[in-house]
């Protein structure tokens, strides 16, 4: 299904930030939750929202750490029920984690109209594996944020309008399903690891999308370009940030937003556009980046220290892709 993955004229840009997308919008008496809402990136969603009047509940494996990164969001030394923010403690890859994080929500009887799947394992050199054997990358950022979401549904039904966005990358394009070794049992690549987990996410949109919106519950995936954060980096991370020309030859990040090489302001456009902005109603099963639907561009692109590949094709969003997936995704959470 991609006739609806075009732009509809957003009217913002690759240098818009979460600011600029939540300007005049009221998100009073929302709720919302978000996986990872204490990262760099993260972090800057949660404090748009609760800007914007939104109650956030930041979900985070280690709740100490989160609730300390954020406590300046509110100015106050004990971070829960002020402000706007909560943290709870949630970990993406253990399934009794998401089911008690979700079971709590649905004891207290909320609504939830908007869940962030922010969260995600980059890049680990080593193949590492889950209690179940799944490889851990694709098993924190697809299979526990899955578990998350169905197990969230009675919630974002509740809420009556509902939205489930999830962060992709622009490395869903260079991805692949490896529908018979899902686990890198051979052949581990911590990049195509990573590819494969970040094409999951944009497959389980489509699918979910049309499980769902006839139940008021639309899903996208956003693209927020590459954030590395302004420094200083870690040694051991220069040399590969400069090939990839994310920084100069001082080790200073590179700022070029039409080249997707964003700071978090500018990346969290895109996640709060998809999660909340109303210019989205009424559509859904799309990929978002630049703070509107994506274009689509099935033409082969290669990966430059100046152009980072990270529009739409085809292969991201097929539908019955996503159907199979969605099956297989299933079969491997049986307890």
């Amino acid at each position: 299904m991609t006739t609806r993955q075009h732009p509809i004229g957003s009217g913002f840009t690759a240098a818009s930030t979460a600011t600029d997308v939540l300007a005049g919008v009221d998100l009073s008496g929302r709720e919302v939750i978000i996986t990872g809402g204490h990262s760099r990136l993260g972090r800057e969603v949660t404090r748009s929202l609760v800007t914007a009047g939104a109650s956030v509940t930041v979900a985070a494996r280690d709740p100490q750490r989160a609730a300390a990164i954020l406590t300046d969001i509110t100015n106050a030394d004990d971070i829960n029920g002020l402000g706007g923010v909560q943290v709870k403690r949630l970990d993406l890859a253990d399934p009794a984690s998401i089911e008690a994080f979700a079971q709590r929500w649905q004891k207290a009887d909320r609504a939830l109209h908007a869940l962030v799947n922010n969260a995600a394992m980059l890049f680990a050199p080593e193949r590492r594996l889950d209690a179940r054997g799944n490889e851990l990358s694709f098993a924190t950022t697809h299979l526990g944020h899955f578990q998350l979401t169905r197990a969230l549904l009675p919630a974002l039904r509740l809420a009556g309008s509902a939205r489930v966005l999830t962060t992709t990358s622009g490395a869903a394009r260079f991805g692949s399903i490896r529908w018979d070794d899902l686990s890198f049992r051979s052949g581990y690549d911590a990049g195509a690891a990573y590819a494969q987990s970040k094409l999951a996410n944009v497959l389980f949109t489509v699918e979910l999308d049309r499980r769902y919106a006839d139940d008021g519950i639309r899903a996208f995936a956003a693209h927020p370009g590459v954030v590395i954060g302004p420094g200083p980096h870690a040694p051991s991370a220069v040399a590969n940030y400069r090939a990839q020309g994310l920084v100069d030859d001082d080790g200073a990040t590179v700022i070029d937003p039409a080249a997707g090489k964003k700071t978090a302001e500018q990346g969290a456009a895109t996640l709060v556009f998809g999660a909340v902005s109303p210019l989205l109603d009424g559509t859904g099963g799309v990929y978002l980046k630049d703070s509107d639907i994506a274009v689509l561009d099935n033409s082969e692109r290669l990966l430059t220290r100046a152009s980072i590949p990270s529009d739409a094709n085809a292969a991201m969003l097929d539908s019955e892709d996503a159907r199979r997936l969605w099956t297989i995704t299933e079969r491997l959470l049986v307890p």
